[in-house]
């Protein structure tokens, strides 16, 4: 029963998780965006921020419209 339990939760998410991530080439761009995310995000630097902007590690800047 336990197993049964397991496999339809681990569909759940994958389907869920499928509809947007499959969209996506990749979910890092380089291999300096991969060392950052799994190990040095707790401590970030200059040089990461100057790498995350000229590489483009977060995606494209969507601008804020307030509402009326």
């Amino acid at each position: 029963m336990k197993k049964l339990v397991f496999l339809i939760l681990v569909t759940l998410l994958i389907a869920g998780c499928s509809s947007e991530f499959y969209k996506h080439d990749s979910a890092f761009k380089d291999w300096d965006h991969v060392q950052f995310s799994w190990w040095d995000y707790q401590n970030p630097t200059a040089e990461y921020a100057e790498m995350s902007e000229e590489r483009g590690w977060w995606g494209e800047a969507i601008p804020y419209i307030p509402a009326e």
